[in-house]
Parts: structure tokens; sequence; C-alpha cells
């Protein structure tokens, strides 16, 4: 089967298309032939440990597609239903699943559209409701709001009755996001968003931050925490991996500064998180009020092309490869 590696060093990271033989799935896992799968901006940043320098190694982490084959211990799934997860190796003709992490798809999403969905919605889950606490009237700052969790993030917070305030190089992606829910843009790459921040929250400063750009604007998302505020680390695009922390702020304002990433965390503890997620937001997708915004869509033979897009800043919302 067609499968893309990938591979990181000298400061950047290379793909390549291989021939290799289909997967088999073992115990707790499933085999999805792949039709759909979602670009993730942290697999292709060499700096951000997703792909470390070394050997190559399968691309790829979410996709939606077709049961094909269901391994051992493995109940409540049948042969050719649509489901769609964490999936690593995805950019492939067929990938593996792990069964406790494996979504059934609803039926008004395309496959392009559910491709794009897991990881990024997952991460928002995280950032929002289980550790961000992000209650309906509250504030949320978004730093580089057109990548695909900050659209994710924007969509999230207005189901959930909250205001969003974000950030980006582009007026005309800030105008974008104005129809699905943008309160406030502000057009700067810059740490000098704290000022304006303050007077449309009437000087009090926004509830929880997500921080997708990293650490040249960190102590000017702390700047702009509401008092009990939290700061969501998700990214660094910038590249600036220490900053400085004002620790009288995080004293007196008794602030929370959390990261999300799923680097570390065991199996059950991603199972976990994709729970929460078919809970908490899977629902407001498939009955519409939620509507993920698809980018652009690549043929399979075009994932350099689609990876040199991502790589551009030009998107908004999530790139997906077309697989079948």
């Amino acid at each position: 089967m067609r499968s893309y590696w990938i591979q990181a060093g000298g400061g950047q990271t290379t793909l390549e298309r291989r021939e290799v033989p289909m997967p088999e799935p073992g115990s707790g896992q499933i085999l999805v032939r792949v039709r759909a799968a979602g670009l993730n901006r942290g697999e292709f940043i060499a700096g951000h440990g997703l792909t470390k320098t070394g050997a190559a190694k399968p691309a790829g982490g979410e996709a939606s597609g077709e049961i094909a084959k269901i391994g051992a211990g493995v109940s409540g799934y049948t042969l050719g239903a649509r489901v769609m997860g964490r999936c690593p190796g995805a950019f492939a003709e067929y990938a593996l699943m792990d069964a406790r992490e494996t979504i059934a798809v609803p039926e008004r999403l395309s496959w392009e559209v559910a491709a794009g969905i897991p990881l990024t919605f997952m991460v928002v889950h995280d950032m929002l409701i289980a550790q961000g606490k992000l209650a309906a009237g509250g504030w949320l700052l978004v730093t580089g709001i057109s990548s695909g969790v900050g659209v994710a993030a924007l969509q999230t917070a207005k189901a959930l009755g909250a205001k969003v305030i974000g950030t980006s190089g582009s007026d005309d992606k800030l105008a974008r996001l104005k129809p699905i829910g943008l309160d406030l843009g502000i057009r700067t790459r810059a740490g000098d968003f704290c000022e304006t921040v303050l007077q449309a929250t009437d000087g009090k400063g926004v509830n929880l931050v997500v921080n997708n750009v990293g650490g040249s604007v960190f102590a000017e998302c702390v700047r702009a925490l509401a008092f009990q505020g939290r700061l969501a680390t998700v990214g660094y695009l910038d590249g600036v991996l220490k900053a400085e922390i004002d620790i009288e702020a995080l004293h007196a304002k008794r602030l929370v500064l959390f990261g999300v990433s799923n680097k570390l965390r065991s199996p059950e503890q991603r199972a976990e998180s994709a729970r929460g997620f078919v809970a908490d937001i899977l629902p407001a997708i498939a009955e519409g009020s939620i509507r993920p915004l698809i980018d652009k869509v690549y043929p399979f033979d075009e994932l350099p092309a689609a990876k040199a897009h991502m790589e551009s800043n030009a998107h908004l919302g999530k790139i997906v490869l077309r697989v079948a």
C-alpha cells in the first residue's frame, strides 16, 4: 500500500512516499481503510518534538475511514462502519487506530470534514473544558486564531456561550472569522495586544488564553488575564521556547498556567480525552451548530504541496489530504 513517511533533520522535516505492507490489527486495535487525513502543524515543525531527528517514521496523526479489520478483544464495532480518530501513520491507504479512541462519524459529515476533527477538537476540549473551565459569558483570547486549533477553539467557545478575542497577522483572516462568532479581532503578530484586550473586557482581562504563538507573546498573555485566569500553551510557532513569568501577577491574580500536549500521556489518558470530546463537543458537531472549517483538500499525491501550504501560513482552518 502507499504510505508517506516523515523525517526530521537540519531544522526541517521532509516527506517520502513508500510502498509498504498493509498493517495487521493487534489486540485492541482497528484497521481502517483511510479515506481522508488531517494535517497538523506540530508534526511538520522539527522543533516541536513530534518528529524527532533520526530515522523516518510513518506520517500523519488523524484520519477518517471505514473499518477493514477488527483486532482481538474489540467489541462494539462492525466491518465497513465509518469512523474517525487519532491515527498514527494516517497518511496511508490503511492505518491502525486504538479502539478506545475510535469514534463513529456523524452521518452528516463528509470524509474530509471528519478527518479534520479528532486531534484538533480533542485538544480544544482539553484546553477549553477539561483544564480551561471556560464558562458561558466568559472571555477567551486566542493568539494565532486562524490555525486549525484556533478556529476550532473559536467555534467551541461560541457553542459554550463565551466571547472570543483573536489575534492574527491578517486582516482578511480576521474578517472571515467574524461570521462564525469572532467578537474582536486584533491584527498583530507581536506581544502588543493587552491594552486592547483590557478595553474590550472593561479592564478585567480574559478568563482563558490559548497561546498558539509561543514565548514571544507569553508575557503579554499573562498581562491580559483576569483574576483567577488560565493560560494554555499549545504551540510555539515563533520558535521561542523561553519567556519571563511575572511572579507577582501569578501570585496576586491566582493564575493557572498549563500545557496542552499528548506527548507523555498514557493510552488510557488519551482515551479519556476522546471520551470527553464525544460527550461534550461531538453532539454540537453532529447537529451542525459547530461546523468544522476546512481550508483546502489535497489529493494523496500532493501531500508535499499541502505541507508547503501549511508552512506558508496562508490557510484558515484545517488542511486535509484525500486518500481514497
